[in-house]
């Protein structure tokens, strides 16, 4: 999908005012994050084992190059087959073509985010290929032509009564009121697909070093369909899901389910090494494992956000979040949303075509708090605002004004003293009745218009503090 990091400021605006988006968002507190809540707390030393977690991803990811190589050995030995893909275009062309090589004419898919930012379903409906999405959410808004709202829930802005409609007008369904019929039709839908499909494609939520393993954790069975029913399955990953081992995998595994919906265990957990064997009752003839960049490395490379590969894509961050909980998954413009969708996005996309969404933060630190392995998401908030501003690291992306730049120099030199405090206490004074003094409508000229639109301005004290506690 194409990123829309530009149009945070409006369209946040406009999902503060849907009343419908508000009321959907209002489940996200009491409901994911307070699950997460409950089963860490009945989860014996989750601290520590949220520790291990962090020191498992922390030497992985330091020693990535190895664990890759690993990775494709052994999938290789296994007999798949591994691609490399430094870019979102590359993945999406090895995949199409694969496809058209075989001659496949309908593939399956089960929830992938990687595959989201590679825009591969609408690249594979240009190459004459049916895609269709399996998980339910994802089946939703692909219906709806959107991207995903929630990394986890990727339909939740939506209510019964909008997929009764859009099933109506996709499918040509009956007005359905209960939400298991509206499951029994779309399951009715897709048992056609799973059928017909020739290519299941995937995600992964894990790739075991030691073994060449996949592993995938749904809810619904719609993963296990993909992964064995049609004759090719492609898993597409980030490089950054490799885990060491299968002991490693299983303290992830906990980490991940009880973090993303609360559960001890998901429904199902998945694994597959390889392609079918000769002996195997199901599977794919043929396993295909795509390993994407697209620039991963940017974020490798940089010691300050380096820890942002740690995250296991659970969503506990966007449910614990106070500006995600208002303002919904589309206003950040892409497809990771919320806090850590704050700093993956701009890093993968354009940083200066994203300045907005490291701002979108209040530093609460509920996220860091909610996330599984610890991840210091205000810390690489606040590098990214300096970045902004400063343009040290990444000089091309550097957008503050000169007139903002003046602005916090002044006020540090004013700040630094008590006597430059004073005098620039007092020259406020002096300025203060030109500058508007409470909420101003309409657009205005005056350089704290942002301020003033929403609040009135404080007026500066003729005592200060220091002088009044001495008294």
């Amino acid at each position: 999908m194409q990123p829309k990091t530009k149009e945070f400021n409006e369209a946040s605006s406009v999902a503060l005012e849907d009343e419908k988006i508000q009321a959907n968002l209002l489940g996200l507190y009491g409901g994911f994050h307070q699950a997460r809540l409950d089963a860490s707390g009945a989860t014996p030393n989750w601290a520590a084992l949220q520790e291990r977690g962090r020191a498992i991803k922390a030497h992985t990811i330091e020693n990535l190059d190895i664990y890759l190589r690993m990775v494709e050995e052994n999938v290789r030995r296994a007999g798949g087959k591994v691609f490399f893909a430094k870019d979102s275009d590359e993945a999406t062309r090895y995949v199409t073509d694969l496809a058209q090589s075989k001659g496949v004419k309908t593939v399956v898919k089960s929830k992938s985010m990687v595959s989201e930012e590679m825009g591969l379903n609408e690249r594979l409906e240009e190459a004459g290929i049916e895609s269709v999405e399996t998980d339910l959410g994802e089946y939703i808004i692909q219906l709806a032509g959107e991207a995903p709202f929630h990394i986890i829930a990727p339909a939740i802005h939506k209510s019964r009564e909008d997929v009764s409609e859009l099933f109506e007008d996709k499918l040509n369904a009956p007005h359905y009121t209960d939400i298991d019929d509206l499951t029994q039709e779309a399951r009715r839908q897709l048992r056609q697909k799973f059928i017909a499909a020739d290519m299941g494609i995937t995600g992964a939520n894990f790739v075991v070093a030691e073994t060449g393993t996949l592993v995938l954790v749904t809810n619904e069975g719609n993963g296990r369909m993909c992964t064995s029913m049609p004759r090719i399955h492609v898993a597409i990953t980030g490089m950054e899901k490799v885990v060491p081992s299968l002991e490693d995998m299983g303290i992830m595994l906990r980490l991940l389910i009880r973090s993303a919906t609360g559960q001890r265990i998901s429904s199902y957990v998945t694994t597959v090494t390889g392609p079918r064997l000769s002996d195997d009752e199901d599977g794919p003839e043929e396993f295909h494992l795509v390993i994407v960049d697209n620039g991963r490395s940017r974020l490798l490379a940089d010691p300050q956000l380096r820890e942002a590969l740690y995250c296991l894509r659970c969503g506990a961050c966007l449910n614990a979040c106070p500006v995600y909980r208002k303002v919904g998954g589309h206003s950040y413009g892409w497809v990771y949303p919320g806090p850590i969708g704050a700093i993956v996005s701009p890093m993968l996309t354009n940083l200066s075509d994203a300045k907005d969404l490291p701002y979108a933060s209040s530093l609460c630190g509920a996220c860091k708090e909610a996330c599984p392995v610890k991840i210091n998401l205000p810390r690489m908030l606040l590098y990214l605002r300096h970045q902004l501003a400063e343009g040290k690291e990444y000089p091309e992306h550097k957008t503050s004004t000169a007139r903002e730049r003046i602005a916090m120099k002044a006020w540090r030199i004013a700040a630094s003293t008590p006597f430059t405090m004073s005098i620039a206490n007092k020259l406020g004074r002096l300025i203060q009745p030109l500058m508007p003094d409470g909420a101003q409508s309409g657009k205005s000229s005056s350089p704290l218009a942002a301020w003033t639109r929403y609040r009135a301005m404080p007026k500066l004290s003729a005592r200060p503090f220091r002088k009044r506690w001495k008294m």
